[in-house]
């Protein structure tokens, strides 16, 4: 899949008499701790920030430039699933709450929204079609890719100033070789998801030990 995410799919969507199209992305499945975030954006085709691109794809320096720029030039909303919520539910289903949220949140609600990935949150209630690898296709996801990242990148420095140790500011909260043996060492925090194994197998054995 060569160059750069345009808006071929904004496009036929306007064709089709749409008015409003978001693109909605999600950053934190993969993570021990900390909460899912997705982000919707809605681009005004008129003014599309350059550069857009699958946010792994950037540094974290022009992430965080265009961060600003998409803020400032579209419709964004940002939302979360917390820890608890994707113990409670699962990652696939919190990270579709999440982007219910998002969606939600927008200034204007929108006529249909373009989603990453290959499954459409159960229960929206509008327009809606699943696009693979849509970070790297769709202007409007590459954008929530961006804004996701960065919100949550900051929430974790944030949550590593409170529990130092973990590597949160380096790692996410991703399963690091250094994140793990914090988890290890220090047990794990309010915010690690209790249903992920290495959090779970941790919380045996220490239930075992202390029992």
């Amino acid at each position: 899949m060569c160059g750069s995410p345009d808006l071929s799919f904004e496009q036929a969507a306007f064709a089709r008499g749409i008015l409003r199209v978001a693109g909605v992305d999600e950053v934190g499945r993969g993570p021990l701790c900390g909460p899912v975030v997705a982000a919707a954006v809605r681009l005004d085709p008129a003014a599309v920030p350059a550069g857009l691109n699958d946010s792994k794809k950037l540094s974290a320096a022009r992430r965080e430039a265009l961060f600003a720029v998409i803020l400032a030039a579209a419709d964004v909303s940002i939302a979360e699933a917390s820890a608890a919520e994707i113990d409670a539910l699962n990652i696939l289903e919190a990270s579709h709450l999440a982007m219910c949220r998002a969606i939600a949140g927008l200034g204007e609600a929108p006529g249909h929204v373009l989603i990453d990935g290959n499954r459409i949150p159960r229960g929206l209630a509008i327009s809606a079609e699943a696009i693979v690898k849509g970070d790297a296709r769709s202007a409007s996801i590459a954008a929530a890719s961006i804004v996701a990242k960065v919100w949550r990148d900051r929430i974790m420095v944030d949550l590593a100033q409170q529990h130092p140790g973990y590597g949160w500011e380096r790692n996410a909260g991703y399963p690091t070789k250094d994140h793990l043996s914090a988890l290890r060492n220090l047990g794990p925090t309010p915010h690690h998801r209790r249903s992920f194994r290495p959090v779970h197998n941790i919380l045996c054995q220490e239930k075992s030990v202390s029992s």
